[in-house]
C-alpha cells in the first residue's frame, strides 16, 4: 500500500478536495484502487449538525454517514468507494480514546496525545487504506491550513506514519501564490512561510502545488524549489481554470502530476491516459448549443456550497443534452409580495432539501405556481414535502394542511413522524440516512427517467409522507410512483395531469457524476426543454 498525504498553506477554500479528486481520478485512469479519506480537524463527531452557512453541504454516503463537503467531489470525479472509513475528525477519535479510557482500556495509562490520540489516527488511516485489500494507494486529504492549532495531532500522525513507512508515503502541499496588483509582481514568501511551518513540524513535502491566478514563470518555480528544498520538476502550478471545475484533472496531467507522483512512489510506469471521454465532456460544457434556467426556491443560498451537489448535479444533467444550466437563486424567506411569489420567469423551478419553519410559505407558494401554470417542478427532500402539503391545501380543499415538523397541531398531518422517530431527541445520526431501496411504478414518469423498477437512493430526513392521505392524493392525481421496497413509505410523488412535477423523499444529487448524470435530475432537464418545445428532445 502507498500513502499520498494533501496539506494546505497559507490560506483555507484553496481546493484540497478538488486537487485531491482530481489526482485520484489521473492515478484510476492509470489502472490504480484509490482509496480516499479526508481528516478533518474540528470536534464535532460528524458534519450533520453543522450550520451550512458555516460548512457548505452535508454529504451523505451509502452507509448513511453525514460526511464534508469534499467527499462529493470524490465521488464526482473517482470510482472510489466511499464509507464511514473515508471521514476521520477530531471528535471522532477524541471520543473514542475518552471511551476506552472510561472502559479501562488502557490499563491506568496517563492518556495522552501522544501516543493514544496519534495511534487512533494512524489507525484510522490504515482502516481507510484496507477497506478494500485490492487497493494501491491511499490518498489523505488534511483538512485545515498548516499552523493551525487544531491540525497538529493530524500533522503529527502523519509524520510519524511516514517515517513508519520511508519510500511508501509522499506528501504533497497546495499553496497559495499571490498576485499583488498594485506591485505588478507574484509574492512567494507566504509559500516559504508555510513550507516552513510544515518542517518545523518534521514534514518535508515532497511536491509543492501552487495555487494562483496566472501562471508561475520559471524564475518564480525556480525561486520556489530554491527556498522550499523541494525539486524544481515537482513544482507545480494550479491556476484558477476558466470554464469549469472539470478542466482541473486535465491541467494537471499536462505538467505530468500523475507521472511524478507515480515515480515518487516507484508504481509501476504506464502509459498516460489519454482521458478521452473526460476531455469529450469537457468541451460539451465549454461549447453549449443552448441554455436554460432554473430557479432554486431554498434557504441557503447566499452561501452557493450549501447546494454543491445539487448545483453539480444540474449541470451534469445539461452536460448530457450540450444545454447550458442557468441556476437563479430565490431566497424562500424574501420571494412573497401581496400573497404571490415574486420570482422572475425561470424555464422550471426547484425546491431542495432543508430543514426548520423559515421560509415554508415560500417553498409551498413556489410549488402551487408550478402547479397552476405546467412549469417543469422538482422537489428534493423537504421539496416533495412541500409539493404535498400544497396540493393538500389547495387541491384536497384542507387549508389546516401541513408538516408536522412545521405545525405540531394541524389537524391535517400531510408529513409526519414515524413511530420511532417520535422517541428520538437527539439530532445527529438520527435519521433515515443513507441507501434505500425503492421500487418504482410502472408507466410512470420516475418509470421513464430510470428505466427500471428497483432502484437504491440516499436519504437524509426524519419526516415522511403520511399513508393516511395515499388514498385521498391519488384519486385527485397525485400519485405514489415510488416506495420503499416493502411498500411501506413514499419516495417519490408525482403529479398526472402535468408536463413534469415530481417530488422525491431521497437527494438524487448525492449519486450525480459528469459523466453520468444523475436519471430523475436528467429527465427534470429534457422536460424543460421539451416544455420549451425544443422538439429534438
Amino acid at each position: 500500500m502507498k500513502y499520498l498525504f494533501i496539506t494546505g498553506g497559507v490560506i483555507s477554500s484553496l481546493g484540497k478536495g478538488l486537487t485531491a479528486a482530481s489526482i485520484a481520478m489521473l492515478l484510476e485512469e492509470r489502472g490504480l484502487r484509490i482509496a480516499i479519506v479526508k481528516l478533518d480537524p474540528y470536534l464535532n463527531v460528524d458534519s450533520g449538525t453543522m450550520n451550512p452557512f458555516q460548512h457548505g453541504e452535508i454529504y451523505v454516503t451509502d452507509d448513511g454517514t453525514e460526511v464534508d463537503l469534499d467527499l462529493g467531489h470524490y465521488y464526482r470525479f473517482t470510482q472510489t468507494h466511499l464509507s464511514r472509513a473515508s471521514s476521520v475528525t477530531s471528535g471522532q477519535i477524541y471520543g473514542e480514546v475518552i471511551k476506552r479510557e472510561r472502559r479501562g482500556d488502557y490499563s491506568g495509562e496517563t492518556v495522552q496525545v501522544v501516543p493514544h490520540i496519534i495511534g487512533e489516527i494512524k489507525k484510522r488511516i490504515l482502516e481507510a487504506a484496507h477497506q478494500d485489500e485490492n487497493n494501491h494507494l491511499t490518498i489523505v486529504e488534511v483538512g485545515g491550513t498548516v499552523g493551525d492549532i487544531e491540525s497538529l495531532p493530524f500533522l503529527e500522525a502523519i509524520r510519524q506514519f511516514r517515517d513508519e513507512r520511508g519510500r511508501d508515503c509522499i506528501n504533497v502541499h497546495l499553496t497559495y501564490v499571490p498576485y499583488l496588483k498594485a506591485a505588478g509582481e507574484i509574492k512567494t514568501k507566504p509559500t516559504q512561510h508555510s513550507i516552513q511551518s510544515l518542517r518545523g513540524i518534521g514534514i518535508i513535502p515532497d511536491m509543492i502545488i501552487c495555487r494562483c491566478e496566472c501562471p508561475l514563470d520559471e524564475e518564480i518555480k525556480d525561486k520556489i524549489s530554491l527556498l522550499c528544498s523541494v525539486h524544481r520538476s515537482r513544482i507545480v502550478d494550479e491556476v484558477d481554470v476558466s470554464h469549469t471545475i472539470y478542466e482541473l484533472p486535465l491541467k494537471l496531467q499536462e505538467q505530468q502530476v500523475d507521472n511524478k507522483i507515480c515515480e515518487l512512489l516507484h508504481l509501476p510506469e504506464k502509459e498516460a491516459p489519454s482521458l478521452k471521454l473526460w476531455r469529450e465532456m469537457v468541451e460539451r460544457i465549454c461549447h453549449p448549443k443552448q441554455k436554460v434556467t432554473v430557479g432554486i426556491v431554498g434557504k441557503y443560498l447566499q452561501h452557493r456550497d450549501a447546494y454543491k451537489s445539487l448545483f453539480e448535479a444540474l449541470r451534469h444533467a445539461g452536460i448530457a443534452y450540450q444545454v447550458e444550466v442557468e441556476i437563479q437563486p430565490f431566497e424562500s424567506d424574501k420571494i412573497l409580495k401581496d400573497g404571490n411569489v415574486n420570482i422572475s420567469e425561470c424555464d422550471g423551478y426547484l425546491v431542495p432539501g432543508g430543514f426548520g419553519t423559515r421560509g415554508w410559505v415560500g417553498k409551498l407558494m413556489t410549488a402551487k405556481y408550478c402547479r397552476e401554470n405546467k412549469i417543469p417542478f422538482l422537489g428534493i427532500c423537504l421539496g416533495m414535502q412541500v409539493m404535498c402539503v400544497e396540493f393538500a391545501r389547495h387541491v384536497l380543499h384542507l387549508p389546516d394542511a401541513n408538516s408536522l415538523e412545521i405545525d405540531p397541531d394541524t389537524p391535517f398531518p400531510i408529513i409526519t413522524l414515524l413511530d420511532e422517530q417520535e422517541r428520538v431527541h437527539a439530532l445527529g445520526g438520527t435519521q433515515r440516512l443513507g441507501a434505500y431501496p425503492c421500487l418504482i411504478k410502472p408507466g410512470s414518469k420516475a418509470m421513464e427517467a430510470y428505466g427500471t423498477l428497483c432502484i437504491s437512493e440516499r436519504h437524509r430526513h426524519r419526516f415522511e409522507f403520511n399513508n393516511y392521505f395515499k388514498e385521498a392524493f391519488e384519486k385527485k392525481g397525485c400519485t405514489v410512483s415510488g416506495t420503499l421496497q416493502n411498500h411501506s413509505l413514499c419516495e417519490i410523488m408525482e403529479l398526472k395531469e402535468h408536463p413534469w412535477m415530481v417530488g422525491v423523499q431521497f437527494h438524487p444529487e448525492y449519486k450525480s457524476k459528469p459523466t453520468a448524470p444523475h436519471p430523475l435530475i436528467k429527465a427534470f432537464i429534457r422536460a424543460i426543454l421539451r416544455n420549451l418545445g425544443w422538439v429534438e428532445f
